[in-house]
């Protein structure tokens, strides 16, 4: 009799979750049952970009565990701004994820005089999800072959040569690069950083600082030459590369990093579901692979650890761009 009470007590809450869900009434979802319906990875940047190969090969992870489709949509433009304002205004039920960089969340406050979203409260922080360095490469063509090349063509010409980038990572690299080498490069920006790589091979520009992601399958094939690895370590990938450091430019180090965010006030139980869907994709094949032939790290964290990284990155991104005088535009 008590078995049959519960099973008829069941069905007659089903009925009643159900009617509710027909009329419009919010019913809560259980974090173990999450996601019942698609997720959306929200891209700041264009297809192609490093961002966007790491959301796609988490998506496939993180929809095998879920049974449920990971929908990775591109927002690409204004340097992240489109895609942060878009998911800092979602709904906070978790089927809206930031799939970031510190562009969005610790550079673009100190590059920009007002932004329509606060990356510290407009947020709830997932994990860590990568990083790695980046690249000050030149066409295959190009007659610089070395930094010092670059440099000193930069020193004879000031104001001719210019760099490109697509987002404030590669542009606050080459920035701290024209600081450091004390040269008069100019800056054109692009929505992405493949799209200034296009322009990059088509001679429009001279010279890129590109994350790895993007511009490795270049270097390996011949359409691009290495000049100077960001980091203070010589990339694995690229042994004969020396650092930028190495090559003259004194002090030089500066890289990147991936992270998740939900919109603030997300509910601490999915947003802790989340993270632990998207840590355990950071161990995919898909993923792994994303990471050994990208040269990027996978690096995750606790919501709290992240919260405390992008507060410390948030000071260093000011200070470096205070330090190369760069005006809020």
């Amino acid at each position: 009799m008590r078995v049959f009470w519960n099973q008829t007590f069941t069905h007659a809450a089903k009925v009643a979750c159900a009617a509710l869900a027909i009329a419009g009434c919010p019913v809560h979802v259980h974090a173990a049952e999450f996601p019942t319906k698609p997720v959306t990875f929200v891209v700041p940047f264009g297809a192609g970009s490093a961002t966007d190969q790491l959301a796609r090969a988490l998506s496939v992870s993180m929809t095998a565990q879920t049974g449920q489709p990971v929908v990775v949509e591109n927002r690409a433009g204004a340097s992240g701004i489109i895609a942060a304002q878009h998911v800092a205004r979602a709904a906070p039920d978790g089927y809206t994820v930031l799939i970031t960089t510190n562009t969005t969340q610790a550079a673009n406050p100190h590059f920009f005089k007002s932004l329509p979203y606060d990356p510290i409260k407009d947020f709830t922080p997932l994990t860590s999800l990568g990083r790695g360095g980046m690249v000050l490469v030149v066409s295959a063509n190009s007659p610089y072959k070395s930094v010092d090349q670059l440099v000193q063509a930069a020193t004879r010409n000031p104001g001719k040569l210019s760099f490109g980038s697509g987002n404030s990572s590669s542009r606050m690299a080459a920035e701290m690069f024209r600081q450091l080498s004390r040269t008069d490069i100019v800056w054109v920006g692009y929505n992405s950083n493949p799209v200034a790589l296009n322009d990059l091979l088509g001679g429009h520009i001279d010279m890129m600082v590109i994350d790895t992601v993007t511009g490795l399958p270049h270097i390996q094939s011949g359409k691009l030459l290495a000049l100077g690895a960001s980091t203070a370590a010589r990339l694995p990938q690229l042994p004969d590369v020396p650092t930028l450091a190495e090559a003259g430019i004194k002090g030089y180090d500066i890289g990147y990093w991936f992270a998740a965010y939900l919109p603030a006030k997300a509910p601490p139980d999915i947003a802790q579901r989340l993270r632990d869907l998207l840590v355990s994709a950071t161990h995919s094949p898909q993923a792994q692979s994303f990471f050994s032939q990208s040269a990027t790290q996978a690096w995750t964290s606790t919501s709290q650890q992240l919260s405390t990284f992008q507060s410390e990155q948030y000071e260093t991104w000011g200070q470096v761009v205070k330090a190369a005088g760069i005006k809020p535009e």
